[in-house]
């Protein structure tokens, strides 16, 4: 008698691998877990006698998904965020203070977005109609530059970050702390600019 309850224990990791696969949060262990299920998947199909289709998923289905997706994650899970250059425009951070604000702010809208899986790029520009022209232009999700402070207020928001994706701005909207004003930014297509 022939003992192939192995076979009945591989097959019964598929749907625990692809279940695992659907209620992953972070999608880089979803990416990992899509390798070990299209593993799985070619050794079963290697065991019960098709090798040709087993060498199929391994290939196919397993190395050039993962390849894919792997480029697909890393690509679009990144918020890009212009700023204006340290040092110029003669003021734009115009002291240790506001330098400190402006560390602060960042380091929350990190932290904000790395709840998500969400990597933010600081793309600098040199000026802030170079700055306004990227969000238009849709170089940049966000642009964040000082704003003039008046001198009657004394607790006036340091910057002012607009926004033109709305998912994003209500994020930010909810979870980001004082020190920012948030403006939504509705930027034409590109087919509307002719």
């Amino acid at each position: 008698m022939n003992d192939n309850s192995y076979i009945y224990v591989l097959v019964a990791l598929l749907p625990l691998a692809a279940g695992m696969v659907v209620f992953q949060v972070n999608p880089y262990h979803a990416l990992l877990l899509r390798g070990v299920l299209g593993a799985i998947a070619a050794l079963v199909y290697t065991i019960l006698g098709a090798g040709d289709v087993g060498l199929t998923e391994a290939l196919m289905g397993t190395l050039l998904a993962i390849t894919l997706y792997a480029v697909t994650v890393r690509s679009s899970l990144v918020l890009r965020l212009g700023v204006i250059e340290e040092g110029t425009e003669g003021d734009a951070i115009p002291n240790d203070k506001t330098a400190g604000d402006f560390k602060q702010l960042i380091d929350d809208i990190r932290r904000v977005f790395h709840k998500r899986h969400v990597r933010l790029e600081l793309v600098p520009y040199a000026t802030t109609e170079a700055l306004q022209r990227a969000l238009l232009e849709k170089e940049v999700h966000a642009a964040c530059a000082p704003q003039d402070q008046l001198e009657h207020s004394g607790e006036s928001q340091l910057y002012n970050t607009a926004i033109r994706v709305r998912r994003v701005y209500d994020i930010m909207q909810t979870e980001l702390a004082p020190g920012t004003t948030l403006t939504y930014v509705n930027t034409p297509d590109a087919e509307d600019k002719h």
